[in-house]
């Protein structure tokens, strides 16, 4: 085979040629990449971190940096995600700089910008409520809710807001003995859930006071996420055409990209 190559000086000006006029048109087209690549990021980063003000990282800023390398098989940019925890503050590698909390709070922001075009997706968060309570994790229960309506959405929270909005609530157990330690998990009915979520509440399990919060809590909980789960079904069976993200839960203010509804 080696003998059957055409090794003279105009067969290989000829590959020379084609060599360069391939590279000259790659390089352009991952020049238009380039493009379209730093409009996305700006557009990305300004709405990453505005979904991150409703998840208890109101100071913190999102960028997609995105640098130029050498032409490579994509292209010729390198893309970094990057987060400042306050507006003065330098944009530092997420990877590096983040902590597990803010890392799910991130994916979370990121999985609500593309949102409807997910499905099917099994999704897990660890520490996504981690320093937060009151009405931000209301809002952090929500949004995991919305993602939960077309994916698999397993979360690790101690905030009872949030497990408020699960579909399936599992309690977790560890039990020390003299000789063993085991571990043990169990589906909690709705009379155990409420139990839970008053023992999460604030300790007040065997309380009428604290039975009743959490009943209230869940009963709200519930309610709204079946009102989106119709809702959906609606606009699934094509009775209601209106965007996803701003009518099934308009209280998100969905930092996402417009919706082009058939």
């Amino acid at each position: 085979r080696l003998e059957k190559i055409d090794v003279s000086s105009d067969a290989l000006g000829k590959l020379e040629k084609e060599v360069q006029s391939a590279h000259k048109e790659a390089l352009a087209l991952a020049k238009q990449l380039s493009k379209a690549r730093q409009g996305v990021a700006a557009r990305l980063s300004k709405q990453v971190t505005a979904e991150l003000a409703g998840l208890a990282m109101g100071k913190s800023r999102f960028e997609v940096a995105v640098s130029t390398v050498e032409l490579g098989p994509h292209g010729i940019d390198e893309v970094e995600f990057r987060l400042a925890p306050m507006p003065g503050a330098e944009a530092r590698p997420l990877a590096s700089s983040a902590s597990g909390g803010e890392l799910s709070r991130v994916m979370l922001a990121l999985e609500l910008f593309q949102g409807a075009d997910t499905r099917g997706a099994t999704l897990v968060f660890d520490e996504v409520d981690a320093g937060v309570g009151g009405v931000a994790a209301v809002e952090i229960g929500r949004r995991l809710a919305q993602l939960a309506k077309n994916n698999q959405v397993i979360v690790v929270t101690h905030l009872p807001q949030v497990a408020a909005y699960a579909d399936m609530h599992l309690h977790v157990s560890k039990h020390v003995g003299d000789d063993t330690v085991t571990s043990g998990v169990e589906e909690l009915s709705r009379e155990r859930r409420i139990e839970e979520l008053s023992r999460m509440l604030a300790g007040l399990a065997d309380t009428e006071t604290g039975r009743a919060h959490a009943e209230e809590l869940l009963d709200r909980a519930q309610q709204e996420c079946a009102r989106v789960r119709a809702r959906l079904r609606r606009l699934f069976d094509g009775a209601d055409h209106n965007c996803v993200h701003e009518s099934v839960f308009p209280q998100l203010r969905f930092a996402g990209p417009p919706c082009h509804c058939p």
